[in-house]
């Protein structure tokens, strides 16, 4: 007599492991940053690995959190908590959760904001946004990265100028990205900008949303992530 298999939703499964993968790479990471702590005593080389393991856990994690945004989006279970946040805050923290990687690389991460800025948004989400972009500036910029904030009439402007190559053509055209069929040719899935849009798209007042645009040219030539929330 056969017995009947029951049905497997895969999303689901998927999500848990991801969240129990998520788990472990967060102590990983913890662990990372204690080591760090006493990185004067490796030499050169050592610190030089040790800066790289931090830098791809940090961005598989980013990744990770994406999946599982995604799926929670899908499922109407992403809740967005806008809070009021003061944007000198967000940028001192951006640059502590690269501080380590930058200065063994030898890198710029420089802020350009005026004083008391403050806006409504979640924090999670926009940090693990922004975050996401200034990693990626970091991988392919030469020296230098700015990462600027501004008011522009009603709509908060946040944006990552980076010294590097540029984006390339096909990321220009970012609306034409289709998660059903990703570009491996190129080694782009299309997860990153996706999920910002997403997330952008998910703050609104007022009938504006968000938005996000890449292009390349602004302060150093290279590639511009630009974000903006109502």
């Amino acid at each position: 007599m056969s017995k009947t298999v029951p049905a497997i939703d895969f999303a689901s499964v998927l999500a848990s492991t991801v969240h129990d993968m998520k788990n472990s790479l967060c102590m990983l990471i913890q662990s990372t940053e204690l080591i760090q702590q006493e990185s004067a005593q490796l030499s050169g080389n050592a610190r030089d690995e040790l800066a790289r393991l931090n830098y791809e856990a940090n961005r598989l994690n980013s990744n990770l959190l994406q999946l599982l945004s995604l799926y929670r989006l899908e499922r109407n279970q992403l809740p967005v908590q806008i809070d009021q946040h003061y944007m000198a805050d967000i940028a001192e923290e951006l640059v502590l959760k690269n501080q380590f990687y930058t200065e063994q690389r030898k890198l710029q991460l420089q802020t350009e904001l005026p004083d008391n800025l403050h806006w409504f948004f979640d924090y999670d989400l926009v940090m693990n946004l922004l975050n996401d972009a200034v990693a990626n500036a970091l991988r392919y910029c030469d020296r230098r990265i700015l990462l600027t904030v501004s008011q522009q009439q009603q709509l908060l402007v946040l944006e990552v100028h980076d010294d590097g190559q540029g984006f390339p053509e096909f990321m220009l055209n970012s609306d034409a990205i289709d998660m059903n069929t990703p570009d491996l040719a190129n080694n782009h899935t299309g997860l990153g900008i996706f999920f910002a849009k997403l997330i952008a798209r998910a703050h609104n007042n007022k009938g504006v949303r968000g938005t996000v645009e890449l292009r390349n040219g602004g302060r150093y030539g290279g590639g511009v992530f630009r974000l903006t929330l109502p």
